[in-house]
């Protein structure tokens, strides 16, 4: 059976120094935005130009694995309804002090 998607293509051209204009329904489906980083690969079917979207060094740690898995448990518990709410900041700090 073969599969069909809608995949946007579209025409563009080759300008001075090389430069190529990514048509505005291709960028917003591969969510590329101004300064955002292409990589430019050759293959044996053609040119592939992959997204590289780099991280603000001061949000890196999110993206961390251990950080990742932390988050991953977080949204099962708040799925299953393993959390609670306080009336206070006061009651928080106390419920954290608490063995």
């Amino acid at each position: 059976m073969k599969l069909r998607t809608k995949v946007p293509k579209a025409l563009t051209t080759i300008r001075d120094k090389g430069q190529i204009t990514i048509p505005t329904e291709i960028r917003n489906a591969a969510h590329l935005q101004e300064g955002d980083s292409v990589e430019v690969y050759l293959t044996a079917d053609g040119i592939l130009l992959r997204p590289r979207k780099t991280i603000d060094a001061t949000q890196a740690w999110f993206w961390e694995p251990k950080w990742q898995a932390r988050e991953r448990e977080a949204a099962r518990d708040i799925a299953m309804g393993n959390v609670r709410t306080f009336k206070t900041d006061k009651d928080f700090l106390k419920e954290l002090d608490e063995p």
